[in-house]
């Protein structure tokens, strides 16, 4: 038997889920909360296999009440079943310890497999959730990788280690002379290197040309 908690301040959604989930053979509704501290309390009390929380509940969000459930059941999973979608939001309640997150306008379509996924310790995020952090992946990468050069001052260093000039570049971009020179002082600055020759090893050793 399946045992699932949820937290959620409408009354009317959480009779809407406790029908859906417990019309699934095997999983049973053990305890309704409607806060967060009244969500960590009954998690402690019930110890629940599955969580469905929402992220905007009184007294501590989602968030907070994630973190706390998690502390102490870790081996419990949990679902942020919420109105609300944004990168930060995500990334900050998969930080916490959720491992699905589901759009409320979504739960007719995707409940139902979003806890058969927990159920199997796997995580389930939708397309549009899934879109959200990617870009949020993305986003990080471009900030770190590559000793944090944007894709311009990529490009500046690989046409730099392929022998181009700055005229050449600037025509090779369609950009203006004193652009390029600025887009070059500023990846060198942030490589900390000082010549052309230590700009053509990096981009060697990084893979943006080859040797």
């Amino acid at each position: 038997m399946t045992r699932i908690l949820i937290a959620d301040d409408h009354e009317v959604v959480r009779a809407g889920l406790r029908a859906t989930l417990e019309s699934h053979d095997g999983w049973q509704v053990v305890a309704e909360a409607t806060n967060g501290k009244d969500a960590v309390v009954k998690a402690i009390g019930t110890e629940p296999d599955i969580v469905v929380i929402d992220y905007s509940l009184p007294i501590i969000n989602g968030v907070e009440a994630t973190r706390q459930i998690r502390a102490r059941l870790p081996k419990a999973e949990i679902l942020i079943f919420t109105m609300h979608e944004s990168d930060v939001l995500v990334r900050e309640l998969l930080e916490a310890g959720a491992r699905a997150y589901l759009v409320k306008s979504e739960a007719k379509q995707y409940l139902i497999a979003a806890v058969e996924s927990l159920v199997n310790h796997k995580p389930f995020f939708t397309g549009r959730v899934s879109e959200h952090l990617l870009d949020a992946c993305l986003t990080a990468y471009l900030r770190k990788g590559a000793g944090g050069l944007s894709p311009r001052e990529r490009t500046i260093v690989q046409l730099i280690a392929e022998g181009h000039g700055n005229k050449e570049m600037a025509a090779i971009l369609d950009l203006s002379v004193k652009t390029v020179e600025s887009h070059r002082a500023t990846a060198m600055r942030k490589l900390n290197v000082t010549s052309t020759a230590a700009i053509v090893r990096y981009a060697v050793r990084n893979k943006l040309v080859e040797p």
